[in-house]
């Protein structure tokens, strides 16, 4: 079939998802950003189901973006968007979010977010594990041009699957600086605690999804010593998020917690967007103690609402949080709960990290992000 000569196609499949997590918001971001950084350039969107009208308005179309909804049951990427690629390949595909269908053209550009399941195969079924590992090779070596979210996946991307670095381009995340930024004390932060069932004092907050690669059982193990110490008597635990796979360990324990420590361990379930905000200016210290990340959006949302903030020195992480943040090393429990008891009982550090955190935050941007993609996608285009 005859290539589209001026079309630039998108994987848009994740920007449909109801409840998004970090790779479905960079999906949507990154795509309102590329048609707004390339206003005369035809795009074409291809989904499985059309996202909701609020997604599609939120996107700026112009005449110049053409949407493309083609429904089918299961492997979507691979059976559809493929026949969809030999019948009417764009000049180029871009497909922001690791999988690049079986069929595709030359010009293939893919984000590449992380390779956790190399590192903690535990965390991850065995089946999801053996599909994250080939899909994320095929789509490695039969792309021309691969972005990765931090310098950590480029260089894992280097050493796990041999390519060449000259092939990888690091753009890290953006943020909504409009929403995520330092909520006044008032109402608003008072209603978010009380939709969520939070009682007045201090309280850690985590954001994600339920599932081992955060490292959530050494957070509950941390929070159960902290809990016993007087000092602490009004600290609660707030799990924000859905469970994923593997996750019934985790409840199984906050439970266990709750009932040892009633209510002060609350599982929420998916925060609402509108809320993050508030909740994460109200709460005492935002704790992200994962094994593995890509790039870590929660933390760079915690840090833009000047939430001091505790993490992992993991993988990126560190790339992300620079010197505004307080860290610990993933598998040690004993050096979560130490860290932890530092942010919680000096002051001065905490008012430190308030304010360092918004300054950092500011390095990163959705603009910078979608400017720095269009130049990989116009590279291609000069192949």
């Amino acid at each position: 079939m005859k290539r589209s000569a001026s079309t630039i196609g998108i994987d848009a499949s994740r920007l449909a998802v109801g409840h998004r997590t970090g790779t479905e918001n960079y999906a949507l971001q990154v795509t309102r950003g590329l048609l707004q950084v390339a206003p005369q350039t035809d795009f074409t969107l291809y989904f499985n189901n059309f996202p909701p009208a609020p997604v599609l308005d939120s996107l700026g179309l112009t005449g110049h973006t053409h949407l493309k909804a083609m429904p089918f049951p299961r492997l979507w990427t691979h059976l559809r968007l493929s026949r969809e690629m030999l019948q009417h390949p764009p000049e180029a595909l871009f497909v922001p979010a690791h999988v690049l269908p079986l069929l595709h053209p030359a010009r293939s550009v893919v984000t590449i977010h992380d390779l956790g399941y190399l590192y903690f195969p535990q965390a991850h079924p065995s089946s999801v594990r053996r599909y994250l590992d080939l899909s994320t090779r095929f789509s490695a070596n039969g792309s021309c041009r691969i972005i990765a979210v931090s310098q950590a996946t480029k260089s894992d991307l280097v050493r796990h699957y041999g390519l060449d670095p000259a092939k990888i381009t690091v753009i890290y995340h953006g943020y909504d600086a409009e929403h995520f930024r330092p909520v006044e004390p008032g109402l608003a932060r008072q209603e978010a605690r009380t939709r969520y069932g939070i009682g007045p004092g201090r309280f850690l907050l985590y954001i994600g999804t339920l599932q081992p690669r955060k490292n959530l059982l050494r957070l509950l193990a941390a929070f159960d010593h902290l809990a016993g110490d007087s000092q602490f008597q009004d600290l609660q635990l707030v799990l924000g998020g859905q469970a994923g796979w593997l996750s019934r360990p985790l409840l199984d324990e906050a439970a266990r917690l709750n009932a040892r420590w009633p209510g002060r361990v609350l599982l929420p379930g998916y925060l609402a967007d509108a809320d993050v905000p508030s909740l994460l200016s109200e709460a005492t210290a935002f704790v992200f103690p994962s094994l593995y990340e890509g790039f870590g959006m929660p933390v760079l949302e915690a840090l833009a609402s000047g939430c001091p903030v505790v993490c992992s020195n993991s993988s990126s992480l560190p790339e992300v949080a620079g010197d505004a943040a307080l860290y610990h090393h993933p598998l040690d429990t004993l050096a979560l709960e130490l860290v932890l008891r530092r942010v919680l009982t000096d002051e001065p550090l905490a008012a430190h990290l308030r304010q360092a955190g918004p300054d950092q935050a500011r390095r990163f941007s959705w603009p910078f992000c979608a400017a720095q993609t269009w130049n990989v996608i116009e590279e291609t285009l000069r192949d």
